[in-house]
């Protein structure tokens, strides 16, 4: 059997030495390339059988293509929208990803972004800590009455899978009147076990006190926050995102929050990341801005760098993987091989004989 090559392209960090070692100590050869455009993932998995990537550089149609021997592209984290999927399930490769694993994280970050504009957490400790307790009382005095609670208004999710769950577990602790959410894949059935009503994407946005977004991107989601959904939100609601960048039309959340559309936003997430540094979404006081850290921890971080590298060992041995992101690629796969196709010749059947 043909040696297995693993590459690895992140243009932001290296990968945990748990990823190489899991792929290492498989047999497989794996090698970490910083990557920054399509052009340089190209030559670095000319010859690679898996390749593993984080968010950006996006792993595009041009760069699948050009990448005969490419069984398996998998990302880190939660997400596949880095990933051209239709591209991918057209020439078979499988796109994984590892799920679950940072649930709880992202789901407390929204809830410390909510409770840190609500409770002006940022403002009256940087008042605190200059001396205005003491000096300028009036600063602090100021601060109290921007100061809100959670309990008797209405909290609303948009997209109620997992982590839209795990967040009205952790809001309903707060004592909301009502948590409602927009989903139009879940059943009510579903939201009824968290004491949640779904509601139509205005009723969300014209109720709700509270608004947070836990949805995939798609081109169903893509710009579903723009200044038009803002305009229909009350001008005291806040506004939390830490899903996907590309869910919120950055212009339109920026003239709300520059024209008091809506009251405050906090973002862990952007269109384009990094942000840049001349960003003038930085500029606004009224926007709480962390750079896609939310999923973050010492569980998530050692839990998924573990499975990342047990995506590719799994999927060049036949066994079950962590998350398919393209579960039509199944049949793609099956017919390709009864076609003579070579991509996955000499690997035991991954997706056609094994379920996900």
């Amino acid at each position: 059997m043909p040696a297995r090559k693993v590459v690895i392209t992140m243009n932001n960090r290296p990968p945990s030495q748990i990823t190489m070692d899991v792929i290492k100590d498989a047999g497989f050869e794996v090698e970490y390339v910083s990557s920054d455009t399509e052009e340089q993932v190209i030559t670095a998995a000319s010859d690679a059988d898996v390749l593993l990537v984080g968010t950006v550089p996006h792993t595009t149609r041009k760069v699948l293509e050009a990448l005969p021997n490419l069984k398996m592209v998998g990302r880190s984290g939660v997400g596949v929208d880095s990933v051209d999927l239709e591209a991918a399930t057209e020439l078979g490769i499988a796109v994984t990803n590892t799920p679950g694993i940072n649930t709880s994280e992202v789901a407390d970050h929204a809830m410390a972004m909510l409770l840190s504009i609500t409770r002006q957490i940022p403002e009256l400790r940087d008042a605190t800590k200059a001396g205005a307790w003491s000096d300028r009382p009036q600063e602090v005095n100021a601060l109290r009455g921007k100061l809100r609670r959670i309990a008797g208004n209405t909290v609303g999710i948009y997209g109620f899978g997992n982590i839209g769950r795990a967040f009205a577990s952790r809001a309903r602790g707060f004592g909301p009147a009502r948590i409602i959410a927009h989903d139009p894949y879940v059943p009510q059935t579903t939201a009824d076990l968290y004491g949640v009503q779904l509601v139509d994407f205005d009723t969300l946005l014209s109720e709700s006190d509270y608004i947070t977004v836990h949805s995939p991107a798609t081109a169903e989601t893509n710009h579903a926050f723009n200044i038009e959904s803002f305009r229909k939100m009350k001008p005291t609601a806040v506004f939390i995102n830490c899903a996907r960048g590309p869910i919120v039309d950055e212009a339109g959340l920026q003239e709300a929050l520059e024209t008091n559309v809506i009251y405050a936003a906090g973002i862990d997430v952007t269109q384009t990341e990094p942000l840049d540094a001349e960003s003038p979404l930085l500029k606004l006081t009224n926007l709480t801005i962390t750079p896609h850290f939310a999923g973050g921890s010492d569980v998530t971080s050692a839990e998924g760098s573990k499975r990342w590298g047990e995506n590719a060992v799994n999927v060049l041995t036949g066994q079950p993987l962590h998350g398919l992101g393209n579960p039509d690629v199944v049949k793609v796969i099956a017919v390709k091989r009864s076609q003579g196709d070579t991509r996955w010749e000499g690997i035991p059947d991954p997706v056609t004989s094994r379920g996900f």
